[in-house]
């Protein structure tokens, strides 16, 4: 399972776990070492989080992103005025843009139209949940090794195995990589296995 964030200075990992963690464990070394390179990653979707690393750790974690939940999280409760929806419940109303006969194809199902979107939403999840999984965990893992991984040997060639679902092929590109890259990069590939 991969963590929610990792942090990475040159070829070594130096922190993982949640952002507050990861964010202290990074300011605490780079008041040690000013000139430290790090770079911190979401865990799950390889994206880099930009963190303002100026001031004290306090000053650090208070101007920390706020982070969206994630989608099996119950989301934040909202400032905002409410709207149409049940936001207790976490039904938000949003716009769509249909033709007028997939609006009357809505109107006849039972429960309406919101109930039948639901379920045509929930049933597409259903059917293409572990596609979805096994794109995200190739996207993830393919942003990771273009920063971490892009100047490695055979980087090229294991980009190929990784979309051609090689799993043994890659390790074996891989296999020299410096560890904690490597191991990062195998568990980013193989999240998908873990839902």
């Amino acid at each position: 399972m991969t963590p929610a964030y990792i942090a990475f200075e040159k070829e070594r990992r130096i922190a993982a776990g949640e952002l507050s963690d990861v964010a202290r464990a990074v300011k605490q070394l780079l008041d040690q070492r000013k000139d430290a390179a790090i770079l911190v990653f979401n865990g799950r979707t390889s994206a880099l989080v930009d963190i303002d690393f100026r001031g004290s750790v306090d000053d650090v974690l208070a101007r920390l992103p706020k982070l969206a939940p994630r989608s099996d999280e119950e989301p934040a409760a909202s400032v905002a005025p409410r709207g149409p929806g049940r936001p207790k419940l976490g039904v938000v109303a949003r716009e769509i843009t249909l033709l007028p006969r997939h609006w009357d194809w809505l109107a006849q199902q039972r429960g309406g139209a919101s109930v039948a979107i639901r379920k045509l939403v929930d049933e597409a999840r259903r059917a293409s949940g572990d596609k979805d999984r096994t794109r995200s965990a190739q996207e993830a893992a393919y942003r990771f090794m273009t920063t971490m991984g892009g100047n490695r040997p055979h980087y090229e060639d294991a980009i190929r195995a990784l979309f051609a679902h090689d799993r043994r092929h890659f390790a074996t590109l891989i296999a020299d990589w410096p560890a904690d890259i490597r191991d990062h990069v195998i568990a980013l590939a193989h999240s998908d296995q873990a839902d």
